[in-house]
């Protein structure tokens, strides 16, 4: 079969496409033909050897994805051969194939593509554990985006509003911030040409009660000290570089910095992660929740949309179609 491969850390123009054997599907493992992988920013850094997981070259990058059964493992008894499937895994997602756990997957909805799908678990997975369990936000409380316009940054939009929030999507274009308003946000700030700090303060009448900041750099001190009392300040992502904090701004602002992995959720807390997708999946058959699928590449082209991704020219969520 077909697979983009890492043979060597470094940026998205040193991955090859590849003819690669899977080899056998171990007792609790399922192959899944992949019909769409969608493309995640952490993909990025796993490449550059830059991510918490490091693979070992070489590899297939790629790690939302959706297709169909092929085989199943001898101790497999969830899924059979023929259903379709998304999961997150950690690599492999850019092929025509994939080996992976049993336990990775969820059955999808009949009223859901296999785009869709691909695009679905770990931005929704990412924010919705972000909102509720880490931030624990409740109706009528403010959230600021930051990065409102990316796939974790939109589906924040979405679920803030689903969760009874006031919504401020903060993005780095007026378009983006276009896309944001399509999705429920209350109010936009262009942190290009805005001071983000007395925005945020202006628009949340003083304080905001949750910052999900997708960015870090540049963005995250003036975000912080624009916190209310009680605030929680989601760490999520550093596409704009990882900042350093005053310590003594959380302690002034009587808030809190909350660190948000989803990965290492799924691992050590499975059935609440469980939990999450049966409701996320809830919402989306209710018609509140849709990914935003701005483009789709083939696979021989995924080289090109991660470094798309790594440009930030991505709106919502890009995937790569074998």
């Amino acid at each position: 079969m077909k697979a983009i491969q890492c043979v060597k850390l470094g940026p998205p123009e040193d991955l090859q496409l590849n003819e690669v054997d899977l080899g056998p599907v171990g007792p609790k493992q399922v192959k899944v033909k992949i019909e769409s992988c969608s493309v995640n920013y952490p993909d990025t850094l796993i490449i550059q050897g830059l991510y918490q997981y490091r693979g070992e070259v070489p590899f297939t990058p790629g790690s939302d994805v959706a297709g169909v059964v092929e085989e199943v493992g001898t101790e497999v008894k969830r899924l059979q051969k023929g259903d379709r499937v998304f999961g997150a895994i950690q690599t492999g997602g850019f092929a025509e194939a994939v080996i992976a756990p049993e336990r990775a997957f969820f059955p999808i909805p009949p009223v859901m593509d296999s785009k869709v799908a691909s695009s679905f678990m770990m931005a929704y997975g990412t924010s919705y554990h972000a909102l509720k369990q880490r931030a624990q936000i409740q109706p009528g409380e403010t959230l600021a985006i930051l990065g409102a316009s990316g796939g974790v940054g939109l589906a924040a939009v979405e679920l803030g509003k689903v969760m009874g929030a006031n919504v401020i999507a903060c993005a780095s274009t007026d378009q983006k911030l276009e896309l944001c308003k399509e999705y429920g946000a209350d109010h936009t700030i262009n942190y290009s040409d805005a001071d983000l700090k007395s925005s945020l303060k202006e628009l949340s009448g003083g304080g905001v009660d949750v910052i999900y900041d997708a960015v870090g750099g540049s963005k995250t001190e003036p975000a912080l000290r624009a916190m209310s009392p009680g605030g929680r300040h989601l760490v999520v992502g550093f596409v704009g570089g990882i900042p350093s904090i005053p310590l003594n701004l959380p302690l002034l602002k009587t808030c809190q910095i909350v660190g948000v992995f989803w990965g290492s959720h799924v691992q050590r807390e499975p059935l609440v992660h469980q939990q999450n997708m049966l409701e996320l999946l809830g919402l989306y058959q209710e018609k509140k929740i849709k990914p935003h699928i701005s483009k789709e590449y083939p696979l021989s082209e995924a080289p090109r949309a991660l470094r798309d991704m790594m440009e930030r020219k991505v709106k919502g969520k890009i995937v790569v179609v074998p």
